[in-house]
């Protein structure tokens, strides 16, 4: 007997009988209205059903077709995309998952070796190096290595990213190709272990500020690197506004969590980072996080702010900061859905197409005196899957699967009318910046490994 086959029946025979009992007058020629709810019911489920299915099966394709052209663009190098000479150790982190599927590994390695090559007297680390500094076309403040003679470097000093981007980087490596040597490698006479406790050690000595228990940067938009002071604004200078941020004092956890994971360290070592792990997670609730308004205040300012006293700052909210925190485990799940929402919310009032966002609302004209920081333009508002992208990754960990598949789509939509990964996008979705960008590469590849391994379980 199939029983599946009969349940249909029954179950309206046990309705009709209600029915009568119940005294509705029921004609054996005509449906009830009670069976006619039945139906529409099941009929819109089933439409769901069948919308649920082709929406998946739609994501499903779009995902195959951009992880094949992510992984064809990161096998054609390590500079951050056309229109980039350098390699930059913030994007090649954000694209190291993929290029240890695809690439030597030994190349891999070495790119990451140059960066120590590079590393400063005193723990600090370059954010790039470029082989051919004239042909580059920046007058950057360029850096030179006798360990590296063939390359220059240069460092965006208002950012507090570099020393970061760089122990991330090193435990994708190991956690993608299972190789520890990189550890024991030997650089200017001490270990690759040894130079990344340096750089973390840089940013307790000379960018932690007592007081607040957390470290600091010049003031920028979110996670961006220039500094609304200065026509350009990459470097720290006398007109500088020292800031505490939640975009730098996340990485800097996830940097601490990442070293705990692979560092052969004592008990004592291990103690002391678990320690300054703790006191900067308790510090960032503490002081960065606005319980009122349910989200990351943008500065803590520690010599004053740059912006007019007309400007309600603490209004805008901060898309790519709140994704580097969800992924440091600083929000709990209820909160992470909340952000996850508000970001949806600040997306359809900025007439925006995803959630990569930069923030919300804009800082308006002439608050930044480089002229592409303009409203909606570049990290004032522009959309980065560079940072949007990453935050699939943490929906689908906290079980927001439906959430993880409605951001990712616009995305991935965009890649493939595009025919390529753009830098970034205008809130009318149009492409800007490099065409061949390996960060947006890179976060959408491993946005859709993670959701390929959600639907395999």
């Amino acid at each position: 007997m199939n029983i599946q086959r009969l349940a249909g029946p029954c179950l309206r025979a046990a309705l009709f009988g209600a029915l009568i009992l119940a005294g509705f007058k029921v004609s054996y020629g005509q449906e009830s209205s009670g069976l006619a709810v039945v139906k529409k019911t099941e009929a819109i489920k089933t439409n769901a059903i069948r919308t649920e299915t082709i929406k998946a099966e739609t994501i499903r394709s779009l995902a195959d077709s951009v992880k094949q052209m992510a992984e064809k663009l990161i096998r054609s190098g390590f500079t951050a995309g056309d229109g980039y000479g350098e390699v930059w150790i913030r994007d090649l982190n954000t694209f190291m998952d993929v290029s240890c599927k695809v690439n030597d590994k030994a190349q891999i390695k070495k790119h990451l070796i140059r960066f120590f090559q590079f590393q400063q007297p005193d723990g600090s680390i370059l954010d790039g190096y470029v082989p051919n500094p004239k042909g580059s076309g920046v007058a950057y403040n360029y850096y030179h290595s006798a360990l590296a003679p063939e390359y220059a470097g240069h460092k965006n000093t208002v950012e507090t990213d570099q020393e970061t981007s760089l122990v991330q980087a090193v435990a994708r490596y190991i956690k993608s190709t299972g190789d520890r040597t990189i550890l024991t490698d030997t650089v200017a006479k001490g270990t690759v272990q040894k130079h990344l406790e340096e750089a973390m050690q840089f940013l307790l000595k000379y960018r932690f500020n007592e007081e607040y228990g957390l470290i600091w940067g010049a003031t920028t938009a979110d996670w961006g690197d220039i500094q609304p002071e200065h026509d350009w604004g990459v470097e720290i200078n006398s007109d500088t506004h020292k800031a505490i941020d939640i975009y730098d004092n996340a990485m800097f956890v996830i940097a601490i969590n990442d070293y705990l994971s692979f560092a052969d360290l004592s008990a004592k070592e291990r103690r002391n980072w678990e320690q300054v792990r703790a006191g900067l997670k308790k510090n960032v609730r503490k002081y960065l996080w606005d319980a009122d308004r349910q989200k990351f205040k943008p500065h803590i300012y520690l010599n004053g702010s740059p912006f007019p006293a007309s400007l309600d700052e603490a209004a805008i909210y901060y898309h790519g900061g709140t994704i580097v925190a969800i992924a440091a485990d600083l929000l709990s799940k209820a909160e992470v859905k909340h952000a996850y929402e508000r970001m949806q919310q600040n997306v359809k009032s900025a007439n925006a197409a995803t959630i990569g966002l930069t923030l919300y609302p804009v800082y308006p004209a002439g608050t930044f005196k480089n002229a592409g920081m303009s409203p909606y333009s570049y990290q004032n508002g522009g959309d980065w899957t560079w940072f949007g992208g990453r935050m699939i990754p943490e929906l689908i960990r906290y079980g927001l699967i439906n959430e993880a598949k409605e951001a990712l789509e616009p995305m991935l939509t965009r890649v493939i009318r595009n025919k390529g990964f753009y830098e970034w996008y205008t809130p009318d979705n149009q492409p800007r910046g490099s065409s061949s960008f390996r960060g947006e590469a890179g976060v959408l590849w491993t946005a859709i490994e993670k959701l390929e391994e959600t639907s395999k379980k």
